[in-house]
């Protein structure tokens, strides 16, 4: 039986209309100030109604839930318009104090002071709102009172529109519920229930364990607490998101169990991350090395504070090992480089088999307790460990080798690669005789694709007919050799470097004559050494902590190209003096900014991506492309189509491949 009917048949709890007390009046004061607020803003004073979100449709559809507590925060409204007028969009009652209906308002008020209100109300949600059905006066009555839950009776209403941004997150939100249902996580950006599965080894399709569930509501309540506290209504992220920043860095290191002391201390350190994360254009791409001189004092005698007996200590962590990775060998001959280059001013070292988390957390702690002040990540999925170390060790400087990763704590470095691919691609047209050239991948992470289409539109300037076959070398079950020979591509643009322990000439670009020998023509180059010459240099001189400081709110990405030496074609010797020629004449173009190979139009099968007069693609928009230029066969391979190696890259830094692509 409904309370409303209890309080009809039990008239003793009932006050009379003369002796309602000042309880409603003071309810009815709430509600008329923000009747009259809501006039002057030009908003609707009274209660929404949910069936006016659905013209000429029905609401009555739905999805039962059950019972629950909810926050009386989400409820914001009613089911149908029959009571909306009786209350202003507060909840607050504004019908005269003399009314039959302020007099069972002041009973519940009565019944809850002596017993509490155990009925549950029967509401409809909506978008992560709630629409009551019955019980409209109890929401009010707990509402006044500041009870922040009440027991419901829930229905979800699905909404149709499902290519909305908003809509797609809520039906994730629904996957979320079914395993863990709470309510009062709140994201609205596709993705964010995944990733916050991820962070605490659950996933979308499975029950949580109830006791994760506990934890989860009991940390995020917690968090929410101090973050509010903290930030107020100066908040740039919701407490959602930043909570989902937060279980980024902490969770792993500690249960959902953290004090609300400690939780506060970790809000602070993570500033700087929340301000990224709420940053519209968090990025800040440095195309060049600082190369201005200090300009304090300060700076100028920085070079000073390090020497044989203090030196700046460096510290290399490699996933395997260089002898088994043409990727780590290329950062380990920079490693030596360095040395050489700053003995007496520097120590480096390098620690290899840093894959698993633990690995990567154990090597950086002792390479801090050892002194190491720089330390260098040299893989993308090295990031997460390193970005967490940072916020835990601020004094040391963090480096990752990626692009487009937005983490404050930690800066990342690598390189324009395309423009080297695009030399290659000029090359291989111009040398293809039947059209057909193969292009090797690895993994389609970020800027994987704009490496492809530069290469692709320098072979189709070259050979207007050229087609250019793409496959990856992180695909389950392929063997990309094979593969390209299958299509007939004789002329292919392979692996950049191959491992030390194996000798085979199928890296770089390379022609396979007819008995099968393959002829080296080109290769791109990665020179580490110059790179970490030149950060090394701008720590050194002051400029690393000052001029190249990030701005507000932005995470800075070195990305360096041709022009700063860091990348590079070396040519065989075996090449015609014209090949050389042309492939010289358009470097110094791209050293000089007059050519680039994402200007005027371009386009993939599917049209124009990039209209002729639109200038330049911008470093954010060739670092996140996910199409495929209009002569590339092939497709960017989604995430199951992958090795566990090419899933844990993509999940780390992976294209969003929900337009293009294909």
């Amino acid at each position: 039986m409904a309370l409303d009917d209890i309080l009809d048949d039990a008239p003793q709890l009932r006050p009379s209309l003369k002796s309602i007390s000042a309880e409603y009046a003071t309810a009815r004061k709430q509600g008329e100030r923000a009747y009259r607020k809501a006039v002057a803003d030009g908003q609707y004073p009274y209660l929404p109604a949910l069936e006016e979100f659905f013209p000429g449709g029905s609401s009555d559809v739905g999805v039962p839930i059950g019972i629950m507590e909810i926050f009386l925060s989400q409820v914001v409204g009613t089911k149908t318009r029959g009571r909306q007028e009786a209350f202003a969009c507060n909840f607050m009652p504004i019908l005269d104090g003399d009314s039959e209906f302020a007099a069972k308002w002041e009973a519940l008020v009565r019944a809850q002071e002596t017993e509490g209100i155990r009925d549950a109300v029967k509401v409809y949600e909506y978008l992560w709102k709630f629409y009551v059905l019955e019980g409209n006066k109890r929401v009010s009555v707990l509402k006044y009172l500041k009870m922040p839950m009440i027991l419901a009776d829930i229905t979800r209403v699905m909404p149709k529109d499902e290519d909305e941004e908003l809509v797609k997150a809520y039906y994730e939100f629904d996957k979320f519920f079914r395993c863990a249902p709470l309510y009062e996580i709140i994201f609205t950006k596709e993705g964010s229930y995944e990733r916050l599965a991820e962070l605490l080894n659950q996933d979308l399709n499975n029950k949580w364990d109830p006791q994760i569930v506990r934890d989860l509501s009991y940390a995020f309540s917690v968090f929410s607490a101090a973050y509010d506290a903290k930030y107020g209504e100066k908040q740039k992220l919701t407490p959602s998101e930043a909570f989902l920043v937060y279980l980024s860095y902490y969770y792993k290191e500690e249960p959902l169990s953290a004090s609300r002391e400690l939780v506060e201390k970790r809000i602070d350190k993570l500033r700087t991350e929340f301000e990224i994360q709420s940053s519209e254009n968090p990025l800040q791409i440095q195309e060049n090395p600082n190369l201005k001189e200090p300009a304090t004092l300060a700076s100028r005698i920085l070079p000073k504070l390090y020497s044989a007996k203090k030196p700046l200590k460096a510290t290399f962590l490699y996933e395997t090992s260089p002898e088994d990775s043409s990727w780590f060998y290329g950062h380990e001959l920079g490693r030596n480089r360095l040395q050489e280059l700053f003995e007496g001013v520097l120590e480096t070292e390098a620690v290899s088999h840093c894959l698993e988390e633990s690995e990567i957390r154990d090597a950086i702690d002792k390479a801090v307790e050892a002194g190491s002040e720089l330390i260098f990540t040299t893989s993308p999925t090295q990031i997460e460990e390193t970005m967490r170390a940072a916020v835990h060790f601020p004094q040391v400087r963090f480096m990752n080798c990626s692009i487009n990763l937005s983490h404050g704590a930690v800066r990342t470095y690598y390189g324009r690669m395309h423009e080297a691919k695009f030399l290659m691609g000029v090359l291989a047209g111009s040398l293809t005789e039947n059209h057909k050239i193969g292009y090797v991948a690895d993994y389609p992470i970020f800027g994987a694709v704009s490496r492809i289409n530069a290469f692709a539109i320098g072979a189709a300037m070259a050979d207007p007919e050229a087609e250019v076959y793409v496959t990856w070398t992180s695909l389950k079950d392929s063997d990309w050799k094979e593969e390209l020979t299958s299509k007939g591509a004789r002329m292919i643009s392979g692996p950049d470097l191959i491992k030390p322990s194996e000798k085979s000439r199928d890296y770089g670009l390379y022609r396979i004559d007819e008995g099968g020998t393959v002829h080296n023509l080109a290769m791109p180059v990665w020179d580490w050494g110059k790179y970490y010459e030149l950060i090394v240099r701008s720590i050194l001189n002051g400029n690393y902590d000052k001029e190249d400081a990030p701005k507000a709110g932005t995470a800075l990405n070195y990305w360096w190209g041709m022009a700063s030496g860091v990348i590079d074609v070396i040519l065989s010797q075996n090449l015609s003096y014209y090949s050389q020629k042309m492939i010289d004449i358009y470097r110094r173009a791209l050293i000089n900014e007059t050519f680039h190979p994402f200007d005027g139009e371009l386009r993939s099968k599917d049209g124009v991506m990039h209209a002729a007069d639109a200038g330049p693609l911008t470093n954010v928009e060739m670092i996140t492309m996910n199409w495929l230029n209009d002569n590339v066969i092939g497709e960017v391979p989604p995430p199951e189509k992958l090795t566990d190696a090419g899933k844990n890259a993509v999940r780390i830094s992976g294209l969003d491949l929900s337009g293009e692509g294909k």
